[in-house]
């Protein structure tokens, strides 16, 4: 069967393209083509080990039997009618914006967290950033951290937006507003948010330094999309 595969981020820049085509035995799995992969593309074995694949826009495992027409990518660890909620942007992040997205006349608190690109980090100067992300599955991602909030915490309100393309130092590079009907749990909901988004939104940054390049994902231990959320 033949297959089309979307590469982002590091896996991309070591297969030195967006996509891969090819032909795979019927019945084939998800770990059969990381192998293909990584026997055609030696320089992205290393990176293929710790990455996921999606199919159709769900997180899978390996043994995911793969179907002509399924719409695949590979993602490596991460670090999107009315005014959409949960969006992925090249455009400046507006605060205010976000804000009112979750305003209501039933809740108390609102809780903003901007993540802003920073100068330093362990004695590098970062000079830029420059963000991608897989964007429909992001939004999709987005939505279900939203529904597990709103299922701690009853009665809460999210929006999220996160930027992409190249980022000056200063800017803001993603923007979460949870709004509650107390304060506490508006402190909870938020943390929970941003924890949450940097385990399962497939987002990427790619660090570049005034002496080097990185790209930068998951930074709070071994990334496992398919763990359940944390207790909040």
């Amino acid at each position: 069967m033949h297959i089309e595969v979307h590469l982002f981020a590091g896996v991309a820049e070591a297969v030195g393209a967006r996509t891969w085509s090819g032909d795979l035995p019927e019945e084939a799995t998800v770990a059969d083509l990381f192998a293909r992969l990584a026997a055609e593309h030696p320089s992205a074995a290393a990176l293929l080990r710790i990455s996921f694949a999606s199919v159709n826009h769900a997180y899978t495992t390996p043994d995911t039997v793969l179907v002509a027409g399924d719409e695949i990518a590979i993602l490596p660890p991460v670090s999107g009618g009315e005014e959409a909620l949960f969006e992925i942007t090249d455009a400046p992040l507006s605060v205010e914006n976000v804000l009112k997205k979750v305003r209501n006349p039933l809740c108390g608190a609102v809780n903003l967290f901007v993540g802003t690109v920073r100068e330093m980090t362990e004695g590098k100067r970062t000079v830029e950033l420059a963000y991608e992300a897989y964007t429909p599955m992001a939004v999709k991602t987005m939505q279900q951290i939203a529904d597990e909030i709103e299922e701690r915490w009853p009665g809460a309100h999210v929006a999220m937006s996160h930027r992409i393309g190249r980022l000056e130092i200063e800017e803001a590079a993603v923007v979460i507003a949870v709004a509650t009907p107390h304060r506490a749990a508006s402190y909870e909901a938020g943390r929970y948010a941003i924890e949450r988004l940097k385990e399962i939104v497939p987002v990427w940054k790619k660090e570049v330094w005034s002496d080097g390049t990185q790209w930068m994902g998951h930074q709070q231990g071994p990334w496992n999309p398919l763990r359940p959320g944390s207790e909040g």
